[in-house]
C-alpha cells in the first residue's frame, strides 16, 4: 500500500468516525428534546420585531442577525461567477496553430 492510498484510508476513517459520532448525538426522532427548542432560538423567534425595529420579521433575520453572512454568501456567489465568465471567455482568443495571428 503506497502512502498516498494510506494518507486517503486515513482520512476516510477519520471522517467516517466523526460522521458516526455526530449521528449518535443526535436525538431520536420524534423526541421532545428537538434542537430548536433553545434559547437562542425563543429569543430569535419571539424578539426579533423588538430587537430590529424591522416590520417583517424575515427581514429583520436577514439584514440584521445574517447580514455578515448574507454579504459574503453573495460575495461568494459573485465571484464564482465572475470566475465561470472569465474561463468560458478565455478560448474564444485563441489563435490557429498552422497561421500566424489576426491582427
Amino acid at each position: 500500500m503506497t502512502g498516498r492510498n494510506l494518507a486517503a484510508l486515513l482520512t476516510l476513517a477519520v471522517v467516517t468516525f466523526i460522521m458516526v459520532l455526530v449521528v449518535a448525538e443526535m436525538p431520536e426522532f420524534g423526541s421532545l428534546d428537538k434542537p430548536q427548542d433553545n434559547e437562542l432560538y425563543q429569543r430569535v423567534a419571539y424578539r426579533v420585531v423588538e430587537d430590529t425595529g424591522a416590520v417583517n420579521a424575515i427581514a429583520g433575520i436577514i439584514l440584521d442577525y445574517r447580514a455578515y453572512d448574507t454579504l459574503g454568501e453573495a460575495t461568494v456567489l459573485l465571484v464564482a461567477i465572475m470566475a465561470t465568465l472569465a474561463a468560458l471567455s478565455a478560448g474564444s482568443g485563441r489563435h490557429d496553430a498552422g497561421g500566424p495571428p489576426h491582427g
